[in-house]
């Protein structure tokens, strides 16, 4: 058990690194960033940064001899970083854990390997592979980079008039994977905190919708019947197991028409769906993350209300001034400076008076 004063490592800088060191500080804990650019999120609210590529092995020896643990605000971070702080310091979740999540394919088969239902896939590794792949998955199908990509980069869709040459162009990367298309009902994730001694606190399944491929809002908790809440629950919670991860884990998944749960994607970090239990619930992830990589126990993950989280994208941040005025919303901004269409400024949690489960 880490005490008070002690110093978290954060790899990356970005907003979920933010408000992890915001979390730490409640319990006395020093965060130090390991950031690749300046005035990053995470960095102006920590007590120390490294501002380095992940490359540079002398920084990440530095960063590492200064910190008591490390936990990494995004799972790409590279494995070979990983490994370095490893050597000499906790890293939690472990590095073979985020190394599963930063392949789709490992991902893909790490899953089906341990009964996990996902989508049909194929490997490709150039257009004729996908033009087979094709035939074989049928369309609409969508082509995904292997490694990297995120917010529908590296991504397209593979309608009946795509061809294989474009769409491999488009990808922009040296390794595929085809997915087939998934005719959902909704997207939902679940979050699962997972302690030292092996317990877990499971938040409520939460409905994501997206716009333009990127996270608009999270709905908590998600409008299914009970009997798919309480599956995809224990479909996280048999892969926080599995892996036997200490830290957070974000399952996106998907609930088809049909009715059935297929996993999406692993994210072994705090995640963008559930930035609303900050403000409705008695403990949100980024603190969950801090006393699980400090060895603390892990606090309840009960919601005290229901909650809409709508991300604040690109131009939208300008509209901040108006959400002060609404007496139920949670407004909070990450404090970048350049304002991109579809970057993450931001979001807002507008809070409602808790509900029972919906029973469609």
């Amino acid at each position: 058990m880490l005490p008070p004063g002690s110093t978290i490592g954060i790899l990356g800088g970005g907003q979920l690194g933010r408000m992890t060191a915001m979390a730490a500080a409640r319990f006395g804990y020093k965060t130090h960033v390991f950031a690749n650019e300046a005035d990053a999120p995470a960095a102006q609210v920590a007590a120390a940064v490294t501002v380095a590529p992940f490359g540079d092995a002398a920084a990440v020896a530095r960063f590492a001899a200064a910190v008591d643990v490390a936990t990494c605000e995004f799972e790409n971070v590279p494995a070979a970083a990983l490994r370095r702080v490893a050597a000499t310091r906790p890293v939690l979740p472990r590095p073979d854990i985020l190394e599963i999540a930063q392949d789709r394919l490992r991902e893909k088969n790490f899953l089906r390997g341990i009964g996990i239902a996902t989508t049909e896939f194929r490997a490709v590794g150039g257009p004729d592979e996908l033009a087979e792949a094709a035939r074989g998955l049928g369309r609409p199908a969508v082509l995904k980079t292997v490694r990297l990509g995120y917010d529908g980069k590296g991504q397209v869709m593979l309608d009946a008039d795509t061809g294989a040459e474009e769409a491999w162009r488009r990808m922009g990367a040296a390794h595929g994977i085809l997915e087939a298309f998934v005719d959902f009902r909704c997207e939902i994730s679940v979050i699962v905190a997972r302690g030292a001694d092996g317990a877990l606190a499971c938040y409520v399944p939460v409905e994501n919708r997206h716009k333009n491929h990127i996270l608009h809002q999270t709905i908590a908790p998600a409008r299914i019947t009970p009997d798919l809440a309480n599956a995809a629950t224990a479909i996280a919670c048999r892969i926080v197991e599995e892996v036997r991860l200490v830290g957070v884990l974000a399952v996106e998944m998907f609930v088809t028409t049909a009715g059935a749960i297929l996993v999406n994607e692993l994210a072994p970090r705090p995640h963008n769906s559930g930035h609303w239990t900050i403000d409705a619930c008695v403990t949100s992830q980024f603190e969950q993350l801090v006393r699980a990589v400090c060895g603390l126990p892990l606090g309840s993950p009960e919601r005290h209300s229901d909650a809409v989280m709508t991300n604040l994208l690109g131009r939208e941040v300008a509209n901040w001034r108006a959400v002060l005025d609404e007496p139920n919303a949670k407004l909070h901004l990450y404090g970048k400076s350049a304002v991109r269409p579809g970057r993450k400024m931001g979001h807002v949690t507008r809070l409602l008076p808790r509900r029972e489960a919906p029973t469609r």
